[in-house]
């Protein structure tokens, strides 16, 4: 059974080499709305716009607020729209990358065919994830670890339905969501230290991430990736 470091490590031997494609590539589909935290997203947002609102600076400042305003209601449609199929994209370029057959920016949109189903997965998720939270918090961030490998498993079978999807990735996760939770928070000590970075190490670190994550969906889904990066002679027969 592979653990944290054992993840850590693969996502690091596939990034070697890579990083600028990686980093690039992760920016994109953050501003795309791949994986965007939303509801902090809102709020941020919100909390600029009141304070642009409460500030009485004329005529001027009205038309900057009106296009701010604009900007982001756009920003927030297009994530929105968007978010779930580079979210899918998003994976095939982390599956490429850990499995070092050619990763490539345009990845993020190779599952452009995909837009309406991926925008259902997106918002039944969404849904689902936001009813149990009404029970509680726990049940809520329960529910999100269960549904996480769902993106992968659409862009592994796209011809799935998105309830099958999620049903399979409840599956794949029955046993396994304490693991995913502790590959999460290993990356704990990196997230305090890129936020003395003014966010700027995120650029480096959201991609670890995401190859380590990938890396995860293997070991889940029955692939096997060696912790040294490449496919037990078994997994070839």
């Amino acid at each position: 059974m592979l653990y944290a470091e054992d993840f850590r490590s693969i996502a690091r031997r596939a990034l070697n080499g890579k990083w600028g494609l990686a980093v690039g590539t992760g920016l994109v589909a953050g501003l795309l709305g791949a994986g965007a935290d939303l509801s902090s997203t809102s709020s941020v947002h919100y909390n600029e716009v009141e304070h642009y609102a409460d500030s009485n600076f004329g005529i001027v400042s009205t038309s900057f607020f009106a296009i701010f305003f604009t900007g982001i209601v756009i920003y927030i449609i297009i994530s929105l729209l968007l978010g779930g199929v580079i979210q899918i994209g998003y994976c095939r370029f982390n599956l490429n990358l850990i499995h070092d057959t050619n990763p490539k920016f345009s990845d993020l949109f190779s599952k452009l065919d995909l837009f309406w189903k991926a925008f259902g997965m997106q918002l039944l998720i969404g849904l689902y994830t936001i009813l149990w939270c009404l029970l509680f918090i726990i049940p809520g961030i329960v529910a999100s670890i269960s549904y996480a490998m769902t993106p992968y498993i659409l862009e592994d079978n796209p011809s799935l339905g998105i309830k099958e999807a999620i049903k399979q990735s409840k599956s794949m996760m029955y046993g396994n969501k304490w693991r995913f939770f502790c590959l999460g928070f290993s990356f704990i000590g990196w997230i305090i230290l890129c936020a003395f970075t003014l966010g700027i190490g995120f650029l480096w670190l959201n991609p670890y991430v995401s190859a380590a994550y990938a890396a995860f969906y293997d070991d889940v889904s029955g692939k096997s990736i060696a912790p040294e990066g490449n496919y037990r002679p078994e997994d070839m027969i």
